[in-house]
């Protein structure tokens, strides 16, 4: 076991601390079990948190929404809810380390029974990035990457009955999402009174095809959808674009 900076947190021999760019936050990770990629990275940014706000991310894993939320904004309350027992360890030991264990409360649980200690109605923005695979077919074979990945411990429709049962009336639901199952996500969030209002598409380069979607929906809102121009991740030299830059590093650049 390694020490963390002598403030009394330790990392497992397949862990490591990495930077995440912002606020001089860290984050825990591990080569062998699940690791945060872009999408959680372009969520964060999209999720419209505001000030003093009450925030609850379904799905945690290893609690990078979270501190990356609280580095940007400066919400009230930010709840991470996640079954698996290791990330809900690592995302904890993560939130002590950056100091936020005031702002950030990582609690163990299924979205689909949620923990009496959330209480609904009672949240201005969910956030989620769910599995986007059925979960039949070819399925990873490390157990917390693959219920990360496919439909497992939950479905899209657990994510979004439970999303709208926590938030308030005109509370905000923020998701990415697998582009090819974008009727799949407008269908079922409209079925739980979630109007999709914003729209946006990524793109890996600006000459691709949607691979991922964010959307943002209003709980009880009336119908109406502002689709925004595309993200594109890559430009014409394989390099990040300058939005992407923007979004993932604080200063603009590596």
């Amino acid at each position: 076991m390694q020490d963390c900076h002598g403030k009394g947190i330790t990392l497992g021999p397949t862990e490591q601390l990495e930077d995440l760019q912002r606020c001089n936050l860290k984050i825990i990770q591990s080569t062998d079990t699940f690791r945060f990629g872009i999408d959680s990275v372009l969520l964060a940014d999209f999720a419209p948190v505001r000030r003093g706000d009450k925030v609850l991310d379904l799905g945690t894993g290893n609690g990078v929404i979270p501190l990356l939320l609280a580095g940007k904004r400066e919400p009230g309350l930010i709840h991470g809810l996640e079954i698996q027992p290791r990330l809900v360890d690592m995302a904890r030991r993560s939130v002590a380390l950056n100091g936020l264990t005031g702002l950030i409360t990582i609690i163990e649980g299924d979205l689909c029974s949620p923990p009496k200690t959330l209480v609904p109605g009672s949240y201005d923005l969910v956030v989620s990035n769910p599995p986007y695979l059925a979960a039949g077919g070819k399925i990873n074979l490390r157990p917390e990457v693959a219920i990360a990945r496919h439909e497992i411990k939950c479905t899209l429709a657990d994510v979004l009955r439970t999303g709208a049962r926590m938030l308030r009336q005109r509370g905000k639901l923020a998701l990415i999402y697998r582009a090819g199952r974008l009727v799949d996500l407008l269908t079922a969030m409209r079925a739980e009174d979630l109007e999709p209002k914003i729209l946006r598409f990524v793109q890996p380069t600006s000459e691709e095809g949607p691979t991922m979607v964010l959307v943002l929906g209003v709980k009880g809102a009336r119908p109406h959808l502002n689709i925004l121009p595309p993200l594109v991740i890559y430009d014409g030299e394989g390099n990040y674009t300058r939005e992407i830059l923007d979004i993932y590093w604080e200063e603009g650049k590596p």
